[in-house]
């Protein structure tokens, strides 16, 4: 006899093993969504509704195999974002084995969430050769009873010789989209962003929303807290909201660059989308003990219709 779901004991967080072996934790909520965090990288790679569908993307392609970074989900940029500096694209901790960390310090803020992972990762010898900095990178994914996704990272700089650090940050989300073309972005109208495929030309968004036709790869600047995606077919919106993270990324790759990437399949660009809560235009400084925090939290709403159109209001005045 099948037990009701609400008689069912869920089990909140589940350690376990993923693709190729690497170990993962897997947090569920009692109305049946879910999420999934790999602690290579310390990354989401899944994330689901009650009814089990995925919202983000992960490429088929995607490899699972270290040291390559995962293609998908949440990868963490850091202490570079992209080719800003010195070091390989996007930093180094989305591809090094975090741990789980049993004893984080306390959040200013309790919460009644039980399906909660706390990950840390500090520097090793060999990432000191290549970035000459001590610190403690803290996050905590956390996946909401309403089915919300949190992640908050504390990144505290820890060097003992009195040297302070700045770093570039990026949240790297693969939203999952039916139709890239039947989807916008709303929230960002009339802010300056720099053009990736213009040399980081500084240009204002003109349109009353961004939509898509052909590779898009934008950093919008001091960006507001919250910025709503439309996927006009799945009738769904995601709302983001975020905390100490002034930019965001915007990036599809289309079809010329999804074929030049090896892990990523070639039409795979008409059903993802990045839009990365992001600190880049000022790099953050810390000095030796403090500590800086940027929490993303990402939603779905059902969109609304008005006149058979997506009403962009909507979702960016609730909440």
């Amino acid at each position: 006899m099948a037990v009701p779901l609400e008689k069912r004991e869920i089990v909140f967080v589940e350690r376990c093993k993923g693709v190729n072996g690497l170990e993962k934790v897997v947090l569920r909520e009692v109305r049946g969504c879910s999420a999934e965090v790999y602690l290579y990288g310390g990354q989401v790679t899944s994330w689901k509704n009650e009814h089990g569908e995925e919202l983000l993307f992960v490429s088929s392609k995607a490899t699972f195999k270290p040291p390559k970074a995962i293609r998908g989900g949440i990868p963490i940029c850091f202490p570079q974002f992209s080719n800003l500096g010195p070091l390989e694209p996007h930093g180094f901790v989305r591809n090094r084995f975090w741990s789980i960390d049993d004893d984080p310090p306390p959040f200013a803020t309790t919460s009644p969430n039980k399906a909660f992972v706390d990950l840390i990762l500090k520097l090793s010898d060999e990432d000191f050769k290549i970035w000459p900095h001590r610190y403690e990178f803290r996050l905590r994914i956390t996946l909401g009873p309403g089915g919300d996704l949190m992640l908050t990272s504390r990144i505290r700089n820890m060097n003992t010789d009195g040297k302070s650090f700045p770093f570039t940050f990026a949240y790297h989300t693969y939203f999952s989209v039916t139709d890239i073309s039947e989807v916008r972005v709303e929230g960002l109208e009339t802010i300056d962003y720099l053009d990736n495929l213009k040399n980081r030309e500084r240009f204002t968004e003109q349109g009353d929303a961004i939509t898509f036709e052909s590779e898009l790869d934008r950093i919008y600047l001091s960006t507001p807290t919250k910025i709503a995606i439309l996927d006009h077919e799945r009738k769904r919106t995601f709302v983001l909201r975020k905390d100490g993270l002034p930019d965001a990324v915007v990036w599809n790759p289309w079809d010329r660059k999804a074929k030049a990437m090896a892990d990523f399949g070639d039409e795979e660009y008409k059903q993802m989308l990045c839009v990365e809560a992001a600190c880049v235009e000022k790099p953050i400084t810390l000095k030796p003990g403090e500590e800086w925090r940027g929490r993303l939290e990402i939603s779905v709403v059902p969109s609304s219709y008005c006149s058979g159109q997506l009403d962009p209001r909507r979702a960016l005045q609730s909440g």
